[in-house]
């Protein structure tokens, strides 16, 4: 089925649907048009909101928060399946700030802001800053964020006078702040993690208590791209650019427990198997899909062609689906690959979702496509079987 624009976002309610995508309202990049479709792929309602498209995050209770902002600022709309908005609710926000992410929780929100000049923090007045918000947007608490210097060995300045390339003598000053490439917000358990970036795409990563507030680690300035939840306050972390292709598992005090040299769109199953296939900025693709051993070793699955891919997701077999070189590619646990679908070379995609019975839904581009009679089976149960953590695109696991 064709969208109004260019699809953003994906979420479920449950394996029976409904589905939600945010897309654009055709051209206009300012508007985001809520689509609701039922199981058998046929719109329900459609909806507007003014405001860039972000990720809908679906509720325990089905129900699918938006957000978008009027000339007051930022608002979360809460919209139950018949279409009705059951909530608007105003997070506390500064003038000069702008919502970069959000998570809902069973009592309220955590919420992620940055400048909203685009500029330095001290230029603008504002600072970074993640907040936990009430069911009515009232603040719990809030806490600024740590980014007003980076610094990366791999960064390289052109010199002014010469010409040639030097490596800075002083910490990167950032030109402006962006939330993290991939995950900017995630929980586990009690710890929430951050990821924010500078106009470089260096950035830092901190590891908050949710019930407090304060800060618990930060790590060293690096290329962080993916993140998922890895279980009981932990996460992996990717990172990916000047010269860094790794990835590490952090414990719950935010000590690194395990680095393995590879970087991609992980998923964790129950069993805690973690595998995915590789992202990296390169083409001919050197990729591969991968599975990272506990040891800290690797196990070599097929290369990979082609250079985009959807976040993939596992079923309860093993079965590892995700888009890439025009394909829909299956990998089964024994790291043998075949396609489901070829011959569609659009590279703007959505996440992959699987639904009941094996149904997976994926869109390209303006279009959500749905497959049916796939032979797969139903989501894996673990901490991170797929973007987001789970069908409702809601990365909050507080078991």
């Amino acid at each position: 089925m064709t969208l109004p624009g260019q699809a953003w976002g994906l979420a479920a309610a449950g394996p029976n649907g409904p589905v939600f995508a945010t897309s654009y309202r055709g051209r206009d990049m300012a508007a985001t048009v809520l689509t609701a479709v039922d199981a058998a792929g046929l719109v329900m309602w459609q909806r507007d909101f003014e405001g860039h498209p972000g990720p809908p995050r679906v509720s325990a209770t089905g129900t699918v928060w938006v957000a978008h902002r009027d000339d007051a600022g930022h608002i979360l709309a809460e919209v139950n399946s018949d279409n009705a908005v059951v909530r608007s609710i105003r997070p506390e926000q500064q003038s000069n700030e702008q919502l970069g992410a959000f998570v809902v929780l069973p009592d309220g929100f955590v919420t992620l802001w940055v400048p909203r000049s685009g500029r330095q923090p001290e230029a603008s007045g504002a600072v970074s800053r993640v907040a936990r918000n009430t069911e009515n947007g009232g603040t719990v608490w809030s806490t600024p964020l740590p980014i007003d210097r980076l610094s990366f060995p791999g960064v390289v300045e052109t010199g002014r006078h010469t010409g040639g390339h030097i490596r800075p003598v002083k910490p990167w000053r950032p030109t402006k702040i962006e939330v993290g490439h991939d995950q900017p917000l995630v929980v586990s358990a009690d710890r929430i993690l951050v990821g924010l970036t500078d106009s470089s795409g260096i950035g830092v990563c901190t590891l908050l208590n949710l019930t407090t507030g304060s800060i618990v680690a930060a790590t060293e300035p690096a290329p962080y791209h993916q993140k998922a939840i890895a279980g009981h306050g932990r996460f992996l972390i990717g990172q990916q650019g000047y010269g860094a292709f790794c990835s590490t598992l952090y414990d719950q005090d935010g000590s690194p427990a395990k680095t393995w040299p590879s970087h991609g769109m992980m998923l964790i199953t129950r069993h805690g198997r973690i595998a995915g296939p590789e992202s990296e900025n390169r083409i001919p693709s050197r990729s591969r899909f991968r599975v990272l051993v506990p040891d800290g070793s690797m196990r070599d699955g097929p290369l990979l062609s082609g250079y985009y891919t959807s976040y993939p997701a596992i079923d309860t077999e093993g079965n590892t689906l995700f888009w890439r070189d025009g394909k829909l590619l299956v990998i089964d646990a024994h790291l043998r690959s075949h396609s489901l679908y070829a011959d569609d070379d659009r590279a703007v995609m959505s996440r992959v979702l699987l639904a009941e019975r094996g149904r997976v839904l994926l869109a390209l581009h303006d279009e959500l496509l749905i497959f049916t009679g796939t032979g797969l089976s139903e989501l894996d149960s673990g901490p991170w079987p797929c973007e987001d953590g789970n069908l409702r695109g809601n990365p909050v696991d507080l078991l």
